[in-house]
């Protein structure tokens, strides 16, 4: 099972539950810190990096002295990442998305293979909770490249011992979210019961909703603010799996870097229940397996 812990905006709780649910996973897991910008799944978790490798991204490499000024390849460019401006070549590798068309398109063989860093996948172990996450190259501009690396990282490392994924992704609803629940089989939204959280989980809703992926939400800060996200998600059929209070204790352990279903003994039989829960929503569930 791969679990996408989502949400509409930054500060939410999303990584607080994504940390939680890892720590009281019923059956082998890889927790994946999918938001390569400002990874820190790694702050709450503690794990052992026993493995690091750089993520390189294809790019043309332009020999001006071999290019006819055909325009072929500023042609069937979208991004503008080479262009002709008269007849000089101009290759603009850091908005190149890695395609490789100039590269086919080119009748001259003025354009060769090259690479660029995007960042740097780890991985490792934290506890009995296996560990993977991708960090940003600083001056990258694109996420979605690296992202793809630490999934396939993902699919190989889970693969080995037949691990559920639980997925911390990017906040928002621009390319880096989409492209980090696209594998998963559950989405699980992560709000807060205010007038900024219901816009901005809404707004995650109504993206998410066109893959077709069953969704569940968890309202973080229960108790402050408004009743408003409990009626969207019962105008949508939105379940809401759980309630993490808007507590001291809470807060407090959050603060230190701690684990917050460790918390308190309250805490952990809460992410428990969520565990469960969250493993039976949408078919192809294990619990649908169990009682097969």
């Amino acid at each position: 099972m791969i679990l996408a812990v989502a949400s509409g905006k930054g500060g939410t709780g999303k990584t607080t539950v994504s940390a939680s649910l890892a720590s009281v996973w019923p059956a082998p897991v890889l927790a994946v810190d999918l938001d390569v910008e400002e990874p820190n799944l790694h702050l709450f978790l503690h794990p052992e990096i026993t493995g690091t490798e750089k993520a390189y991204m294809e790019v043309p490499l332009a020999d001006e002295s071999k290019c006819t000024a055909c325009g072929a390849c500023s042609d069937i460019c979208q991004f503008k990442a080479i262009s002709l401006l008269g007849e000089v070549l101009i290759n603009f590798p850091e908005m190149c998305h890695g395609c490789g068309a100039c590269l086919e398109v080119c009748p001259a063989g003025a354009l060769t293979p090259d690479r660029r860093e995007l960042g740097e996948v780890s991985w490792g172990q934290a506890g009995k909770i296996g560990f993977l996450q991708g960090r940003l190259r600083v001056g990258e501009a694109m996420s979605p490249p690296l992202m793809r690396f630490v999934r396939a990282k993902a699919a190989e490392l889970a693969a080995q011992n037949g691990a559920d994924m639980i997925v911390d992704c990017p906040p928002g609803v621009s390319c880096p979210a989409v492209n980090a629940v696209m594998d998963a089989d559950t989405i699980l939204l992560v709000t807060e019961p205010t007038p900024f959280g219901l816009y901005d989980f809404r707004l995650a809703h109504q993206a998410f909703a066109p893959l077709g992926k069953p969704m569940a939400a968890v309202v973080n800060r229960a108790g402050l603010g408004d009743d408003q996200v409990r009626r969207y998600c019962q105008r949508h059929e939105l379940p809401i799996l759980a309630e993490i209070p808007f507590d001291r204790e809470v807060a407090q352990a959050y603060s230190q870097g701690q684990v917050v279903a460790q918390a308190s003994p309250a805490m952990k039989v809460a992410f428990e229940d969520l565990a469960a829960q969250v493993r039976c929503v949408g078919p192809n569930s294990p619990c649908e397996a169990a009682h097969a």
